[in-house]
């Protein structure tokens, strides 16, 4: 996803609200307190030792760890707001840019499960830079296990409140920042997708000032109200009081599922929009509304979320509003509910201290400059990024239809308890002697060729009965997005997809790979298409092939980040058999709003990040010109993605490549030679695989798996072909583009075949684990 920059951290210069120093941000802690009754906080953290190996890396947590008193960048636990119980979850800025890598976000995620479990509102109160950067694309897919588990709790029928804080950007704004039912934000904020300097570094130009504050977003409907701190307590409390004043059976509908163990009737809509008459603009001119008297809390500032009239509802608090509710009120999270917190302060845990993953990064998305942030958020990479130890507690992955069963819920136990740590360079289970990969330069270098086959050759090889569909059906068209009914290797399917044929005269390997930009109009196509798929029955195949999201003022304010959460709350809880092709980029949150499904198939050279390689190497290094060295650090390729989980299936593109990537169920290897390409067909061995033109073969697959192998792959191991800059020699698709479609296109059916003819609960249920279980290890 993107980066912020300029007025993120404390002091840093330029963007909205660069004035305001560090004296003027309230900490994680300061604002849980200025929020919850005294005396009423409860952490829910457990703690985890710091184990990188890395000495720059630990001096830096350590040194994160004594400025801030925490020990990682977000703080989880309940309170009380006049009375009512309510589970909160906030960003420590201060603690590396507030970035998310798999322990944060398996933080994050326990925290909402707890308060669906316990029925508690969630109010979360972001501060963050987004993805952490060293920790590249397995600390990306953390996002949409978040996403889904705010999903959850929002289809048990319990409310979901967002203050977005200065500032809030990339990965955390396009997933958990996005989905709340009501939305407000700090006054002056910086809130956007892409980050001011990341954007001049990649298309050297300055990004438009004054689109990405709070004001201008309430100004464009994008979130409710802007509210200082001193006002939050009251105005959430005033909120809840409806929320949670009755709940009636939500009803059913797109993008929903139970909640784990409570038999609650789905919410409809997942990322379901904001329903809130809060925070009218005011006319242009108008004076800030007056402070409330008395109001208790940090921070200052004016509001735009207007008082009740004197004695109206809401006005004052009615006497007995904290007397013992009935019992759909105490559902929610109210007063005098079995389970009482115990008092305490923010971040109380025991042991606090101490947890910290193993192999994160220093640097998130979004990381700013400034008095304090500059040293954390320009650490650099470790030269392995390991992953992390994953903490006891009480997380429960969910089964069929989002319910948690005792089985699953054991597994996931037991999977936190030993988890291995998570190794970018180590081979896919299973792998075999002598396999090797190309290296992180040379797949995106062969991905960003112009003749490269993107979704539309697929279905012109690989498809019949091809319907296009036009734009969202609500009068939006985005060229991005190709929405269409086809029928994929004989299988009747929705398919959308990356539109790549758009790209600008004179564009190469060698730059970002600009293609077509996908907008907000194109993601509300692919919802289209995601609820034609529900609504039929019939498999979704979507198809990742982007340099990344439009990244402009219309994008802004057209609400790019908010569409990228529904989509993915809409692809976690789909009903329709899901497949997903990564096809060749994979560039931020334009790719991993079509990512979120059943199963997943790569292209051998196509590869997954946080951001354009470029864009990452800007946040790290203040250059683009280390791309390629961030990339392969952050583990994108398809390889990487294997190991991880993230990727089920990789499909050689030329079929003299070095073998099958089948992780099917059957446990069958698809080595066919009569599906292969003959050698002489797709060029010499030297351009078929030779290991010494080739990346790094210690991160190698099997051979046996990947899909499209020649029998006898070659042994010997690769230096990296990164070095010499030499992409022509490593087999691509874009040498015989219809044979690698064609081939392709039977494998792509035989897939939506076999996920259409699952238990479509087990289907649900292993989708869940599967997305749950992300950066966890295996």
């Amino acid at each position: 996803m993107t980066a912020t920059n300029s007025s993120g951290g404390p002091g840093g210069p330029g963007g909205a609200g660069a004035s305001r120093g560090a004296a003027a941000r309230a900490s994680a802690r300061e604002l849980i307190e200025a929020i919850v009754d005294p005396g009423s906080w409860h952490g829910w953290d457990e703690p985890v030792e710091i184990t990188t190996d890395d000495p720059d890396y630990r001096a830096d947590l350590e040194r994160a760890r004594e400025r801030t008193g925490l020990d990682e960048s977000v703080i989880t636990g309940e309170g009380r707001i006049e009375g009512r119980r309510v589970a909160l979850v906030a960003c420590e800025f201060r603690f590396l840019a507030g970035s998310i890598g798999v322990a944060a976000g398996e933080r994050l995620v326990r925290a909402v499960e707890r308060a669906t479990a316990e029925r508690l509102p969630l109010l979360a109160a972001p501060a963050s830079g987004g993805t952490r950067m060293q920790e590249g694309t397995v600390a990306f897919l953390q996002m949409v296990k978040v996403a889904a588990a705010i999903t959850d709790h929002k289809a048990a029928g319990l409310p979901y409140l967002v203050h977005l804080r200065h500032p809030t950007t990339g990965g955390v704004l396009a997933s958990w920042g996005s989905l709340g039912h009501v939305t407000a934000a700090e006054p002056g904020a910086l809130i956007g997708f892409m980050g001011p300097r990341v954007h001049e570094a990649l298309y050297g130009e300055e990004f438009p000032p004054g689109v990405q504050n709070a004001e201008n977003l309430m100004n464009h409907g994008l979130i409710d109200a802007v509210l200082p701190l001193s006002r939050l307590s009251g105005v959430a409390a005033r909120v809840l009081r409806v929320l949670c004043a009755g709940e009636s059976a939500p009803a059913s509908g797109l993008g929903t599922a139970p909640a784990s163990g409570l038999g609650t009737a789905p919410a409809s809509g997942a990322g379901v929009a904001l329903a809130s008459g809060l925070g009218v603009a005011p006319a242009s001119g108008a004076a800030p509304a007056a402070e409330e008297p008395g109001r208790r809390g940090a921070g200052g500032g004016a509001s735009t979320e207007p008082e009740p009239a004197p004695g109206a509802p809401g006005a004052a608090r009615a006497a007995g509003d904290g007397a013992a509710p009935r019992a759909s009120v105490a559902a929610c999270g109210a007063a005098g509910l079995a389970g009482e917190a115990r008092p305490g302060t923010p971040g109380d845990a025991p042991g606090a201290d101490a947890w910290e993953p193993k192999g994160t990064a220093a640097r998130g998305e979004g990381a700013e400059d400034g008095a304090e942030g500059r040293r954390d958020a320009e650490a650099g990479p470790s030269s392995v990024v390991h992953g992390y130890v994953a903490p006891g507690g009480r997380g429960a992955e969910q089964g069929a239809g989002g319910v948690a069963t005792p089985e699953v819920a054991a597994g996931v136990g037991s999977a936190h308890d030993r988890a291995a740590p998570a190794d970018f360079g180590g081979a896919p289970d299973g792998a075999g002697p002598g396999a090797v990969v190309p290296s992180a330069e040379v797949s995106i270098r062969a991905s960003r060729r112009a003749e490269r086959p993107g979704v539309r050759d697929l279905l012109r090889v690989a498809a019949e009965d091809v319907s296009p569909l036009s734009g969202t059906g609500a009068g939006e068209h985005d060229p991005g997005l190709l929405l269409a009914l086809a029928r994929v290797g004989g299988t009747p399917c929705v398919v959308l997809g990356h539109n790549r044929r758009s790209a600008r005269e004179g564009d190469t390997a060698e730059g970002p790979g600009e293609g077509q930009a996908l907008g907000p109009a194109g993601l509300r196509t692919a919802r289209r298409g995601m609820h034609i798929a529900a609504e039929l029955g019939l498999p979704l195949l979507t198809v990742i092939d982007t340099a990344g999201a439009a990244l402009s003022r219309e994008a802004e304010e057209g609400g790019l980040a908010a569409e990228i959460a529904r989509c993915l709350a809409d692809m976690v809880t789909l009903p329709a058999p899901t497949l997903c092709l990564l096809l060749g980029q994979g560039a931020g949150g334009a790719a991993l709003a079509l990512l979120p499904a059943d199963r997943v198939v790569a292209a051998r050279h196509a590869w997954l990040s946080p951001l354009p390689p470029e864009g990452a190497s800007a946040i790290l290094h203040r250059t683009t010109e280390r791309a390629y060295e961030v990339a392969a650090r952050q583990g994108v390729r398809s390889a990487d993605l294997l190991a991880q989980g993230i990727v089920d299936r990789i499909v050689e593109e030329e079929a003299s490549g070095l073998g099958d990537g089948s992780r099917a169920e059957d446990g069958s290897r698809a080595e066919d030679a009569s599906r292969a390409e003959d050698a002489s067909r797709a060029g010499d061995a030297s351009r078929a695989g030779d290991a010494s033109r080739v990346g790094d073969g210690s991160q190698a697959g099997d051979a046996s798996q990947v899909e499209g192998a020649s029998g006898a792959p070659e042994t010997s191991r690769a230096g990296d072909a990164s070095r010499a800059g030499d992409a022509s020699r490593v087999g691509d698709a874009s040498r015989a583009p219809d044979v690698f479609l064609s081939r392709l296109g039977r494998l792509l059916g035989a897939e939506l075949a076999a996920l259409r003819a699952q238990d479509p609960g087990e289907r649900l249920a292993a989708r869940r684990v599967r997305h749950r279980r992300i950066g966890l290890g295996r």
